[in-house]
């Protein structure tokens, strides 16, 4: 199986790709899409939902996985947050590919075991649960990869390098 893990955002959008064969899970790629600020809104979601399409064509992910949307306390960047991912939901639609979403907190419960654990432990299980020896540089990148994983997680599949 094949999972696409996407945290959507406006000036980046990361990704990563797993396989998990059996019990065995690898990164096949992880990244961030970048948006240029200067550029209309239009633009910028056009870019998310090209670049995710070329993403999901590459890679032939039997699944994408989103995070649901969090209304915190600030509204312009739930919104910006929702149109980046109404542009990923597009291009997954466009590509045949079904889409889950799950919470902030049923990520890090299935990664850590304790809902309100921190980023960086979220990070240092990513790193770990995929064998990966140096940083993930992008928080958004490791933030797509803890969804993938988070998914794979609750489809059955165990978890070893």
């Amino acid at each position: 199986m094949v999972v696409m893990g996407v945290d959507p955002g406006l000036s980046r959008t990361g990704y990563g790709v797993l396989e998990a064969v059996g019990s065995l899970v690898r990164a096949l790629d992880f990244g961030q899409i970048e948006t240029p600020a200067r550029k209309p809104l239009s633009e910028r979601l056009a870019i998310i939902y090209e670049r995710t399409k070329e993403l999901i064509c590459v890679h032939h992910p039997d699944l994408l996985v989103v995070e649901q949307i969090f209304l915190g306390s600030n509204a312009k960047s739930a919104m910006a947050v929702g149109q980046s991912r109404g542009a990923v939901l597009l291009a997954a639609a466009h590509c045949g590919v079904a889409v889950e979403e799950y919470s902030p907190l049923q990520v890090k419960y299935a990664l850590v075991g304790y809902g309100r654990a921190e980023k960086r432990q979220v990070s240092y299980m990513v790193r770990t649960l995929l064998g990966l020896e140096e940083d993930i540089r992008s928080s958004h990148a490791g933030d797509a990869l803890a969804l993938a994983i988070c998914h794979i997680h609750h489809s059955g599949s165990g978890l070893r390098r």
